[in-house]
């Protein structure tokens, strides 16, 4: 039972790991010009009014994916210590820390919520 929540925090570590790269939809300036990662924001023309946002947008998701994949690991590693309370703290704090990009993402908080649903 402890194997599916483990195997779903390893692929959200894996996931939050990389959300710069693989992106999402996201949309910037007056015409609603698609940006989807990292690489098309950088890629912007100079000349861009939007590429400043849309740049540091997606480093700001860089940093909240590298922040909430740590606390994955940590997450991870009380899980296999069979330590529920810490885990459920690191699970918790992943959520937290996605809300900003958490209608985009949309990868901590169904694993916290099945974390609870099963150890709570």
């Amino acid at each position: 039972m402890m194997e599916d929540i483990i195997l779903m925090v390893e692929q959200a570590v894996e996931s939050s790991s990389h959300w710069s790269e693989n992106g999402w939809a996201a949309t910037f300036g007056p015409r609603n010009v698609e940006v989807p990662n990292l690489k098309a924001a950088e890629g912007l023309p100079k000349n861009a009014v939007f590429k400043e946002e849309a740049v540091n947008y997606w480093k700001q998701a860089r940093l909240i994916g590298n922040d909430t994949a740590e606390s994955g690991r940590k997450a991870l590693a009380s899980l296999k210590a069979e330590n529920f309370f810490a885990a459920d703290n690191a699970l918790y704090l992943c959520q937290y820390l996605e809300k900003p990009v958490e209608l985009q993402s949309r990868t901590w908080l169904p694993v916290y919520e099945a974390f609870r649903g099963r150890y709570s």
